[in-house]
């Protein structure tokens, strides 16, 4: 911006005073920095919209990098793919089925359809009831009454 050293802005100041008046001056110098103030404020804006820009722009011919290496690796891979699926071809081509009669042939895996959330409890009742596994419940007073010790008969 402006240089202006303490010297001139002595002299400035002399000159308002004298031009503008005592009463003025302070309202004038109140005008004065809130213009200079919203200066201020639109160069930063300015800067930091030039630096966005910049920023968009690295970063934008980063992407195109990116891009052009993915084409590459890309490219590669297809080559490298089609090469292979050659050979394999001519290798399959050149091998008779009379060579291929030594390996055991396995049958396609097929999916046993099962769903386990479907599953039913399907213990028997035999195996429950020797294992002492509770099927039914039954109430504090009742496994009182069944535990409780018999009265002996004396007739």
């Amino acid at each position: 911006m402006i240089d202006l050293g303490i010297s001139k802005i002595a002299l400035i100041g002399a000159v308002a005073l004298i031009v503008i008046g005592p009463e003025k001056l302070p309202r004038l110098a109140r005008t004065v920095g809130t213009l200079l103030g919203k200066a201020q404020r639109y160069v930063n804006d300015v800067k930091q919209e030039v630096n966005r820009s910049m920023e968009l722009d690295e970063f934008r011919k980063m992407k195109e990098t990116v891009q052009d290496a993915a084409r590459d690796v890309e490219s590669s891979i297809r080559t490298g793919a089609t090469d292979f699926e050659k050979s394999w071809s001519d290798t399959v081509t050149s091998t008779t089925s009379d060579s291929l009669s030594g390996f055991e042939v396995f049958p396609e895996y097929r999916h046993p359809k099962k769903n386990w959330r479907l599953k039913r409890g399907a213990t028997p009742q035999w195996f429950k009831a020797r294992s002492g596994v509770r099927t039914k419940a039954q109430s504090g007073a009742a496994r009182v009454a069944r535990f409780r010790p018999q009265p002996s008969r004396k007739a």
